[in-house]
């Protein structure tokens, strides 16, 4: 019979303490704004889910599906910033 060991070092919970580093929770925060608005259109979806959407319904959906477009063009627009240096 073969024996079956493990490859990799084991991963302890003394590994996964140290939670998220300064510059994890800066990314996380410049993300926030397209957080919010992706859980803003899939709450609005979910609201439709058992039943047919009405007028208002597919505006509020339109409305956070603009949302999340405007927050992810806001996201490119300030990581191209930051990685060109600056404005043009």
């Amino acid at each position: 019979m073969k024996t079956i060991a493990a490859l990799q070092n084991l991963v302890t919970a003394a590994s996964l303490d140290s939670g998220p580093s300064a510059a994890e929770l800066d990314a996380i925060e410049l993300e926030m704004p397209l957080i919010r608005a992706e859980v803003e259109l899939l709450d609005a979806q979910i609201m439709t889910l058992d039943r047919t959407p009405t007028e208002l319904d597919e505006r509020r959906i339109r409305r956070a599906g603009r949302k999340v477009l405007a927050a992810r063009r806001a996201l490119a627009n300030r990581t191209t910033m930051v990685l060109t240096g600056g404005a043009a």
